[in-house]
């Protein structure tokens, strides 16, 4: 399966819906589309994780290098993962738990919510 990344912008936050496989042969292109942006002087970034199927410990590491850049620009990261049960995305969301690092993002259940000033993150 592919990965893809298409890019919207909403509320002052740049959204880039991703869809397919985050793995070792396309963490590259989801963290180069967080560069791009981050290069265009945008630093407030939300990734829409709901249509993930899989993702791997690589996929885990460009999340985790993902949040360490938006931090020294001063920027901020969330991530959009659906709700406890919901079928889709809900491989990321077990596997950034079980690997402990779940609670170093701001997790949102849609993009309403992750571009919501007021909305409070899912908890881990």
């Amino acid at each position: 399966m592919t990965l893809k990344v298409s890019e919207t912008e909403q509320d002052g936050w740049t959204v880039l819906h991703i869809s397919g496989e985050l793995d070792l042969l396309t963490s590259p292109t989801v963290r180069q589309s967080v560069h791009d942006v981050v290069a265009v002087g945008r630093h407030d970034v939300v990734l829409d994780l709901s249509g993930v199927q899989f993702c791997d410990s690589s996929g885990v590491g460009v999340l985790i290098a993902l949040r360490r850049l938006m931090r020294s620009c001063g920027g901020r990261l969330r991530l959009i993962l659906p709700a406890r049960g919901a079928e889709e995305g809900s491989h990321v969301n077990r596997v950034l738990a079980a690997l402990g690092v779940r609670r170093l993002f701001e997790v949102y259940p849609d993009w309403d919510a992750a571009v919501d000033e007021e909305a409070e993150p899912l908890t881990a």
